[in-house]
C-alpha cells in the first residue's frame, strides 16, 4: 500500500511540475484567466519561490579590492588625483599589537583632560587672537596614551552671546592634541572638547569600510503579471550567482542585483533599502562603541575652561580683518553670534526672517535640488515657510520624491529629486532612479537657475574610491553646465554631524562623514561653486547633533543659500 502511495506521489509531483513549466512558458495566456485561477496559481508560485530563496543573505567575500574593478577604468590623471585624495584623508592608527588591546588599554575620555595654554601676548586674549588648547588622552587605567588617532571635536562657545565656533584639531600622534580657535567675539567664551571615537574604534570603522561594503544591503522587486520575486542588490556583489547588470550607460556607475530565479532582468520594478547586516564586530570590539562611555563623551579641563576676550588691539581695523578663513591653522569658515551664522569669507550674510523676503529673492528662479534627505529638508523648509509656494502633487512616495513646488505669483519653481543608488530610502520606482550627473546634463542653466547638491550620507559604507568616482562624474557634469551657462548658481551642501550610538556608528559614523567631507571639498575646490558648510554649522551650534539638523540650524543654512542667490542687496531683511 505504501509503495503504491509513493508511486502515485511521484507521478503527481511530475505532473504538477510539468504543469508549472507549461504555465511559465505560456505566461501571457495565463494572464487572461479568471481572477480565481490566477489567485490559486499565485499562491502555488509563492510557495515554490520561497523554496528557492535562501534564508540567509549570500556570503560576502572579504576582499579589499572587490569594488575597485567596477565602473569605468580611471584615466592616469584620475588615478593620480585619487591617490592624492586618499593620502589627504589618511588617519593614524594604533600600533600593531601581537593581540588586540583590551578596553582598559583604549582611550577613555573620563581619564583624559585638556588645558587652555597661556596667551602669547600675556594673560589677556583679544579679538583676532588665536586660542590654543592642549588635550592629553589617557586610557581606562589612567595611563597617558602614547599614540594618536582619536577622533575629537572641539568648540568654543558663549551661551550668553549665542556665539560658537568649531575648533581645528591637530593630532600630534603621541597622545597629545591641539585644538585651535579664532577669537571672533568680545566677551565670555568657554571651551568644549568631545571624544567621538577612540583610535581603536576608528581602526574598526576603517576595516568595516574597506572589507564590508555590503553591511547595508538593498533589494529590488521584479514582477511580470502575477509572478514576482525580490532579490538582493548592491554596488558590489560577489559573482557566485547570476547577476543583473544595471550599470549606468552614461556614467558607468555600477549597480547589480541577483538575477531572479524565474523572471528576466528587465522586469525590475523598484529599488529599496533592504536592511543592515548585524554581528559585524566581535564582542571585544563592541566594547569600543558604548554610548556614554566612549562615543561622543566630553573631556573635562584640568583647570578653567573659560576665558574673557577683550576688544581687538588695533581698533582702527575691522573686527575680523586679522582672521584669514583660508588659514589652515584656524580652519573656521564661519561662526555663530546671536544664534546667527556669520561667514568669514564670501557673500555677506543676510537674515531672511519673513516669507516675503524669501519670495522676493527667489522670484523668477528655478531651484533644482538633488541628493539625499538632508537637502530634501531644505525643500520642506521652503514650502513650509513661504505660503505662496505650493507643492504640486506628483503622487510621489512620502520622503522619497520627486517633489515640485510652484509659486505662480512670484514665478518660482522648486524641485527635489533623490540621487541614484546607493540611496537608502524606502521604495523608489526604478524609472525614478536618476544619477545627478545625468540630471545636470539635462539642464539648460542660466541666471535664473539654481542648483543645490547634497550627496554624502549614503556613501559611508563604501570604500572612499566609490565616492570619489561619483563626485568625479558630478564634477564633469557641472563643468559642462557652467561652460554652456556660466551664470548658473551652483551650491553644495557639506556633510553634517549626527547623533551616534553603537549601531549608527558602524554604518554612519561622523568619522565616515568627515572623510567624505574632506574629499568633497578638495574635489570641488577651484570650481565656480559655493559651499554651505553644514559640518561647521552643526559643530559650532549648541543644539545636539542630528542627521537632520533642527530648524534653527536649517534656517541659517537657508539664509546662507539665499545670500548666495541674492548677493547684491546686503541690507538685512527684518
Amino acid at each position: 500500500m505504501c509503495r503504491n502511495l509513493t508511486k502515485y506521489a511521484v507521478i503527481f509531483f511530475f505532473l504538477a511540475l510539468s504543469g508549472l513549466i507549461f504555465l511559465l512558458r505560456n505566461i501571457h495566456t495565463v494572464e487572461n484567466w479568471n481572477c480565481h485561477t490566477i489567485s490559486t496559481l499565485y499562491q502555488l508560485q509563492s510557495r515554490i519561490q520561497s523554496s528557492f530563496i535562501p534564508v540567509n543573505l549570500p556570503p560576502f567575500y572579504h576582499n579589499r579590492t572587490f569594488c575597485s574593478h567596477l565602473g569605468q577604468k580611471p584615466s592616469p590623471e584620475d588615478e593620480v588625483e585619487e591617490r592624492y585624495l586618499l593620502d589627504s584623508i589618511s588617519w593614524p592608527g594604533p600600533p600593531s599589537h601581537s593581540s588586540p588591546p583590551t578596553l582598559r588599554q583604549t582611550s577613555d575620555p573620563v581619564h583624559s583632560l585638556f588645558a587652555i595654554l597661556p596667551s602669547k601676548e600675556g594673560r589677556e586674549w583679544h579679538v583676532g587672537d588665536q586660542l590654543e588648547v592642549l588635550v592629553q588622552m589617557h586610557d581606562f587605567l589612567g595611563r597617558p596614551k602614547r599614540y594618536g588617532g582619536d577622533f575629537l571635536l572641539a568648540r568654543l562657545h558663549s551661551p550668553e552671546l549665542g556665539a560658537g565656533v568649531a575648533g581645528k584639531v591637530v593630532d600630534h600622534r603621541n597622545g597629545f592634541y591641539s585644538a585651535l580657535f579664532p577669537l571672533l567675539w568680545e566677551g565670555s567664551a568657554q571651551v568644549e572638547v568631545v571624544m567621538v571615537h577612540s583610535s581603536e574604534a576608528v581602526a574598526v570603522l576603517r576595516r568595516l569600510r574597506e572589507e564590508r561594503p555590503d553591511r547595508v544591503f538593498f533589494k529590488s522587486l521584479f514582477r511580470l503579471g502575477f509572478l514576482s520575486e525580490t532579490t538582493v542588490c548592491n554596488m558590489c556583489l560577489p559573482p557566485d550567482q547570476p547577476l543583473c547588470n544595471y550599470t549606468d550607460l552614461y556614467t558607468g556607475e555600477p549597480w547589480y542585483c541577483y538575477k531572479p530565479k524565474m523572471l528576466s532582468c528587465d522586469t525590475r520594478i523598484n529599488h529599496a533599502k533592504g536592511g543592515y547586516l548585524k554581528h559585524l564586530i566581535t564582542n571585544k570590539e563592541a566594547l569600543l562603541f558604548q554610548s556614554g562611555v566612549n562615543i561622543k563623551v566630553h573631556i573635562y579641563p584640568s583647570g578653567t575652561h573659560k576665558i574673557s576676550v577683550q576688544p581687538q588691539r588695533d581698533k582702527a581695523e575691522e573686527e575680523n580683518s586679522s582672521i584669514n578663513p583660508e588659514d589652515t591653522q584656524l580652519g573656521a569658515s564661519g561662526y555663530y553670534y546671536e544664534d546667527s551664522w556669520r561667514p568669514l569669507g564670501g557673500a555677506t550674510m543676510r537674515q531672511f526672517n519673513q516669507s516675503s523676503a524669501v519670495a522676493q529673492c527667489l522670484q523668477n528662479k528655478v531651484i533644482n535640488m538633488y541628493g539625499d534627505s538632508t537637502v530634501r529638508q531644505w525643500f520642506e523648509y521652503l514650502i513650509a515657510f513661504v505660503p505662496d509656494l505650493k507643492e504640486f502633487d506628483l503622487h510621489s512616495p512620502k520622503n522619497v520624491g520627486p517633489f515640485m513646488a510652484v509659486d505662480s505669483t512670484h514665478n518660482i519653481l522648486v524641485r527635489y529629486r533623490c540621487h541614484g543608488p546607493p540611496i537608502r530610502f524606502t521604495t523608489v520606482m526604478s524609472s525614478e532612479l536618476r544619477y545627478i550627473s545625468n540630471e545636470l546634463d539635462g539642464l539648460a542653466g542660466g541666471s535664473d537657475t539654481v542648483v543645490v547638491l547634497s550627496i554624502w550620507a549614503h556613501f559611508s559604507t563604501f570604500p572612499v574610491e566609490v565616492y570619489i568616482r561619483r563626485l568625479r562624474h558630478i564634477r564633469r557634469a557641472l563643468v559642462r553646465l557652467l561652460d554652456r551657462a556660466p551664470e548658473t548658481l551652483v551650491v553644495i551642501r557639506s556633510a553634517n554631524l549626527q547623533a551616534l550610538d553603537q549601531e549608527v556608528s558602524l554604518y554612519n559614523s561622523d568619522w565616515f562623514s568627515l572623510q567624505l567631507d574632506v574629499v568633497l571639498r578638495a574635489m570641488f575646490k577651484g570650481l565656480n561653486v559655493l559651499l554651505v558648510d553644514a559640518w561647521q554649522m552643526t559643530a559650532a551650534h549648541h543644539h545636539p547633533h542630528a542627521l537632520h539638523p533642527p530648524p534653527a540650524i536649517v534656517k541659517n543654512m537657508i539664509d546662507t543659500l539665499l545670500s548666495y542667490v541674492c548677493p547684491d542687496n546686503t541690507k538685512s531683511q527684518k
